[in-house]
């Protein structure tokens, strides 16, 4: 291909956004006829619903039987802030962050809980040293960093035998990665995310650690009624069998059950973790073989394999945000790949959802015109110059 030659092939799907993500594939709102509209979601058929999407959850994810799974409002954010706001406070505390999202949670711990906790941090593109973490404290952690690209390889570093509560962010990595249950006792996600649903519900899984504290603990701080678990010191059992704390949306819960059910048609978890996998490693083979652009985590063991986040690093750029920008509007403009700028607080560059509802062959149709686009804005520099 010359420098400005416009590839002959397009992404059949343009959506490489990394939230809300790309719907499964040959997605019709068809699919949603069986949603109980108009109806209460405490009537029996939104029960059942809601039901439903919690077994489901289970079944696809693995998630062990003694494990609690709940809707909650809020998306993962909403989960994210119903843990922390209920769990932590009882010993101390270490949060980790390495990239916005999880910087974000140590603001709420650190300066609205007012929590002396222990803070490590990494900069975008590295993530925490995991064996210098102490266990024994709660840890509060993201495993896949949507907004820097980089995950947690695996849990090898959480001990079995740990004293504190791990509360995982794992939002843009389940149902895209294994998460090892047994290292985990809080995990939180949106479906928004690797399944594509619609957005606004979160999930939150508690384990048996977890629900033990939930019941012999009580926060120093007034809890707001959409965050409280328990009553009378036991836990609200409700919310974990379809009984949802406020108002979800019916044909939101049906579109993620749409999604559950193609996830298990294709084979689970393992099939869904082998498409993010593979849409991942389009894009390092591409990075690989180009010396203007390169993955912005800087362990190959750490890259997501979801929210694939580029730099752009030839030398003739001098203005990265500016350069970055201009290459995602002119693939936008072209629609070819919409929603692909790197996140506000991240460094300048691309990032491209790679999730399990996502296409190979789109991936591989879109990365000539990231050269294409690349190509053109150096163009335009050159003759600016």
């Amino acid at each position: 291909m010359t420098d400005l030659t416009i590839p002959a092939t397009r992404p059949a799907n343009p959506r490489f956004s990394s939230g809300p993500c790309a719907k499964i594939p040959d997605f019709s709102l068809d699919m949603l006829a069986d949603a109980p509209l108009g109806r209460s979601h405490r009537a029996a058929v939104g029960k059942a619903k809601l039901k439903q999407a919690i077994d489901l959850t289970r079944e696809v994810l693995g998630v062990p039987a003694d494990y609690r799974i709940g809707i909650v409002p809020g998306s993962d954010t909403g989960a994210v802030e119903m843990a922390m706001w209920s769990l932590l406070g009882a010993r101390g505390v270490e949060m980790l962050a390495w990239e916005s999202f999880g910087s974000g949670w140590v603001t709420d711990v650190v300066k609205q809980l007012k929590l002396d906790a222990t803070v490590r941090t990494a900069d975008y593109g590295d993530i925490v040293d995991f064996t210098q973490v102490d266990f024994d404290k709660d840890v509060v952690f993201t495993w896949n960093g949507t907004t820097s690209g980089v995950r947690l390889p695996n849990g090898d570093a959480i001990p079995a035998d740990r004293a504190g509560l791990t509360i995982c962010d794992a939002t843009s990595a389940a149902f895209a990665m294994e998460l090892p249950w047994d290292k985990l006792d809080v995990v939180t996600f949106s479906w928004q995310k690797v399944l594509g649903g619609e957005g606004a519900h979160g999930i939150l899984i508690l384990s048996p650690r977890a629900v033990e504290r939930l019941e012999s603990y009580t926060p120093a701080w007034p809890l707001p009624k959409i965050f409280r678990m328990t009553k009378g010191g036991k836990l609200i059992e409700g919310i974990f069998v379809g009984e949802t704390i406020n108002t979800p949306s019916m044909l939101a819960v049906e579109d993620y059950l749409v999604a559950l059910n193609w996830a298990k048609s294709i084979g689970g978890l393992p099939a869904l973790v082998k498409r993010a996998t593979d849409n991942a490693a389009v894009v390092a083979d591409f990075v690989a073989k180009h010396d203007w652009i390169a993955n912005l985590a800087n362990d190959p063991a750490t890259a997501s394999t979801t929210s694939v986040c580029l730099k752009f690093t030839d030398p003739r750029i001098t203005d990265g945000a500016t350069f970055a920008k201009a290459v995602a509007k002119r693939l936008e403009k072209e629609g070819v790949a919409l929603d692909i700028g790197a996140y506000r607080d991240a460094p300048a560059g691309l990032r491209i959802w790679c999730g399990s509802t996502v296409e190979k062959a789109d991936v591989e149709a879109l990365m000539p015109w990231i050269e294409w686009a690349f190509q053109t804005e150096i163009a335009a520099l050159q003759a600016a110059a």
